[in-house]
C-alpha cells in the first residue's frame, strides 16, 4: 500500500514537472515583435510573389536574353480572324438568341439611339458639305462620313451617361461570360443550351468586376495623358516645338506603360471565368502566361482593331446606303433602321472580341502543357 501511494506520488510530480517544462518551453518558443513583423512580411511577399511563378527578372541584377525569352508558336493572325468567324457562325443556334437577348438588354436599359438624332448626322453634314464647297457628295461618301460620325455612339441613347456606362458594363459581362461558357463547352465537345450559359455563367461575376476595377486602376497613366493633354492646350503649351517633343515622350511612356499592364488584364479576364479561381490568381496567372509574350500580344490586339474596322465597314456601308436610299420615301422616314444595326454590330463586336480572346488564350495554355 505504501509502495503504491509513493509511486502515484512521483508520477503526479512527474506530470507538475512536465506541464511546467512545456510551459516554459512555449514562453521561451515565443516570437518577438520584430520575428513576428518579418513573418508578416515574409507571408505577404510570398503571396504577392510566389517562388512558382515566372520571374525572369530580378532587381539589381542583370537579365539576359536566354533567360526571359519564352518559345512561342500559335496560328498566324489570319487563321485567328477566320477561325473566330468559324467558331461563332458553326454554333449560330447559340450565339445569334443571345445577340438578340443583348440588344433587347441594351434597348431596355439603355435605349437606342433616336431617328432625329441620326437625321441631324445627316443634316450636318449636307450643310458642312455645301459650307465647303463640295456640293452634294454621292451615297458612298455620304454613308462612310455618317459611319465614322455616329460609330461612337453604338446605336445607344446619349442621355444620362452615368446611369447608361453602368448599364453598358453589366451588360458587356454578361454576353463576355456567356460566351466564354459556350466556347468552352462547345470547343470540349459538350451539348449545352443557351440557358445553361446563362445560367451557370455568371458566377464569376464579382471576380470579374474585381478585374475590371484592377484594370480601371492600371489605366491611370493614360487618364493622367489626357488630363495634361487637355491643360497643354489650353495654356497653348505645345505651341513650342521643345515642349511638344517633351509631352510626345511623357505620351509615349504613359502608353506604353499603361498597354503593358492592361495586356495581363485582358487574359486575367478570359482566366478569371474558370470556376473557382480568385480574381489576384487568375491575375498572376495571366501574368505568368504574358511573360516574354506581350509585344506578340499587342500586335494581336492591333490587328483585331482592324479587323473589326473592316467588319463594320463591309457590313454597315451598304446598310447605311441603303437606308439613304429608303428614305426618299415617307412611309420609311421613321424608321429607326441604321441605330438597330449599329446596335446589333456593337453586340456582335463584344462577342468576335471576347471569342478572338478566348482561342489565343486556350492556344497559350496548350503550348505550355506541351
Amino acid at each position: 500500500m505504501a509502495k503504491r501511494t509513493s509511486s502515484a506520488k512521483k508520477d503526479s510530480k512527474r506530470k507538475v514537472a512536465k506541464k511546467s517544462s512545456t510551459r516554459d518551453t512555449l514562453k521561451g518558443a515565443r516570437p518577438s515583435l520584430w520575428s513576428r513583423v518579418k513573418e508578416f512580411f515574409r507571408k505577404l511577399k510570398l503571396k504577392i510573389v510566389s517562388p512558382e511563378r515566372i520571374r525572369p527578372h530580378r532587381s539589381f541584377k542583370r537579365s539576359y536574353r536566354e533567360d526571359y525569352k519564352r518559345k512561342f508558336e500559335v496560328p498566324g493572325i489570319t487563321y485567328h480572324a477566320a477561325k473566330t468567324f468559324s467558331v461563332i457562325f458553326k454554333n449560330w443556334k447559340l450565339f445569334l438568341p443571345l445577340l438578340i437577348i443583348a440588344v433587347v438588354m441594351a434597348i431596355v436599359f439603355i435605349g437606342l439611339m433616336n431617328e432625329s438624332t441620326f437625321q441631324q448626322f445627316q443634316q450636318v453634314l449636307n450643310q458642312t458639305t455645301e459650307e465647303m464647297g463640295y456640293g452634294d457628295i454621292g451615297y458612298v461618301a455620304k454613308a462612310g462620313l455618317l459611319l465614322i460620325s455616329t460609330v461612337t455612339t453604338g446605336g445607344l441613347s446619349s442621355s444620362s451617361k452615368e446611369t447608361n456606362t453602368i448599364f453598358f458594363v453589366l451588360i458587356f459581362l454578361i454576353l463576355w461570360l456567356s460566351t466564354i461558357f459556350i466556347l468552352r463547352h462547345r470547343l470540349a465537345g459538350h451539348k449545352i443550351k443557351l440557358r445553361d450559359a446563362l445560367y451557370n455563367a455568371m458566377t464569376p461575376m464579382i471576380s470579374s468586376l474585381v478585374i475590371f476595377a484592377i484594370a480601371v486602376i492600371q489605366c491611370i497613366p493614360i487618364f493622367l495623358l489626357i488630363i495634361v493633354y487637355s491643360a497643354a492646350v489650353q495654356t497653348e503649351f505645345l505651341a513650342t516645338p521643345f515642349y511638344a517633343l517633351l509631352f510626345f515622350i511623357f505620351a509615349a511612356l504613359m502608353v506604353i506603360l499603361s498597354g503593358y499592364l492592361l495586356s495581363s488584364s485582358l487574359m486575367a479576364f478570359v482566366a478569371v471565368s474558370a470556376p473557382g479561381l480568385y480574381p489576384m490568381k487568375a491575375m498572376h496567372a495571366a501574368s505568368d502566361l504574358m511573360m516574354g509574350r506581350r509585344f506578340k500580344f499587342i500586335l494581336r490586339i492591333i490587328a483585331l482593331f482592324i479587323i473589326l474596322s473592316l467588319t463594320w465597314v463591309a457590313v454597315m456601308l451598304p446598310l447605311i446606303i441603303f437606308d439613304l436610299l429608303m428614305k426618299n420615301f415617307e412611309w420609311a422616314a421613321g424608321i429607326p433602321f441604321v441605330p438597330v444595326c449599329l446596335l446589333v454590330m456593337t453586340c456582335f463586336t463584344g462577342i468576335y472580341i471576347t471569342a478572338y480572346l478566348y482561342l489565343y488564350y486556350r492556344w497559350m495554355l496548350n503550348y505550355d502543357e506541351k
